[in-house]
C-alpha cells in the first residue's frame, strides 16, 4: 500500500538568499566606485599613450590596458638611455641613475593602478553571482510544497530523508514441523559355515552346507605323500602276497 509524502522547502533558504543578494548589490557598488576612482585619477594626469608602443599608441590613459601600454613604452626608454642596465647595475656616480629612478616609479604607479581596475572587476564579478545565487535560493525557499508518492511501508515526517522501511514481524509465528529420521533396514545376516570333518585320507569330500545367497566352495581331496616301506594308515589293508614255489612257509 502506498502512502503520500509532503517534501516542504528547508527553513531559512529565503533569508540566506536575501542577504546573497544584498551582499551582491554593495560588492558591484564597491567594485564600481574604485574603477571610476581610478579611472579619474589617471585621467587627471593627462598622459598619452607614446607613439612607439607596441600597442594603443596615442590613447590617453585612463583605464587598465593603456596604464600597462605605458608602463611598457617608460621602461623601453629607460632602458635604451641606460644601455640596458637598469637602476641597480648603474654605478652610483652615474648621471642617469635618477632618470633610471624616476622612469621605474612611473612604472611601478601604473602597475598599481592595473592592479586596481584588475580588483575592481574581481569585486564586481563575485557581485554579479552572488545576486543569481541569491535569486535561485529565493525561488527554492519560496517553492510550495510537494507531495510524493512513496511505495508501502514507507513512514516520513515531511523531508524524502526521513522515510525508512518499516519491518513488520508477526505476531504470531506457525511453529516449525519436527522432523521424523527415515526408517533403516537392517541388512541380512549370513549362517556360520561349517568345516568339514575327515575321518581318513582318502574319504570322500564332504559337501558344505549351502547356505541362501551364499555360493558353495568345493574343497578337493589331499592327496598325503607316502612314504617307502611305510604302510598307510588308513583303513584299507594291502593283500597278502601268496608264497612261492620251494619255500616253506615260516
Amino acid at each position: 500500500m502506498s502512502s503520500t509524502v509532503t517534501v516542504r522547502p528547508a527553513k531559512g533558504v529565503g533569508v540566506i538568499g536575501l542577504l546573497s543578494v544584498i551582499a551582491g548589490i554593495v560588492m558591484i557598488i564597491a567594485g564600481g566606485v574604485t574603477w571610476g576612482v581610478v579611472s579619474s585619477q589617471l585621467s587627471a594626469e593627462d598622459i598619452t599613450v607614446s607613439d612607439d608602443a607596441s600597442f594603443l599608441a596615442g590613447t590617453h590613459v585612463s583605464g587598465p590596458f593603456s596604464a600597462y601600454a605605458q608602463a611598457e613604452v617608460i621602461n623601453k626608454h629607460a632602458l635604451e638611455m641606460s644601455d640596458g642596465m637598469t637602476y641597480a647595475e648603474l654605478p652610483q656616480d652615474d648621471e642617469r641613475r635618477a632618470t633610471v629612478m624616476n622612469a621605474s616609479f612611473l612604472r611601478a604607479s601604473l602597475f598599481t593602478s592595473v592592479v586596481a581596475f584588475g580588483v575592481a572587476a574581481l569585486v564586481i564579478g563575485l557581485g554579479i553571482m552572488f545576486i543569481l545565487i541569491g535569486i535561485a535560493l529565493r525561488k527554492i525557499g519560496s517553492g510550495p510544497a510537494v507531495a510524493v508518492e512513496t511505495p508501502g511501508g514507507y513512514t516520513s515526517g515531511g523531508g524524502l530523508s526521513s522515510a525508512a522501511p518499516s519491518t513488520h514481524t508477526p505476531a504470531h509465528a506457525a511453529p516449525a514441523a519436527p522432523v521424523t529420521p527415515a526408517p533403516t533396514t537392517p541388512a541380512p545376516t549370513t549362517p556360520p559355515v561349517t568345516p568339514p570333518t575327515r575321518t581318513s585320507t582318502h574319504a570322500a569330500p564332504v559337501e558344505e552346507p549351502k547356505s541362501p545367497g551364499v555360493p558353495t566352495t568345493q574343497v578337493p581331496p589331499v592327496d598325503e605323500p607316502k612314504s617307502p616301506g611305510v604302510p598307510p594308515t588308513g583303513t584299507d589293508t594291502p593283500p597278502a602276497t601268496p608264497p612261492t614255489e620251494g619255500t616253506a612257509p615260516r
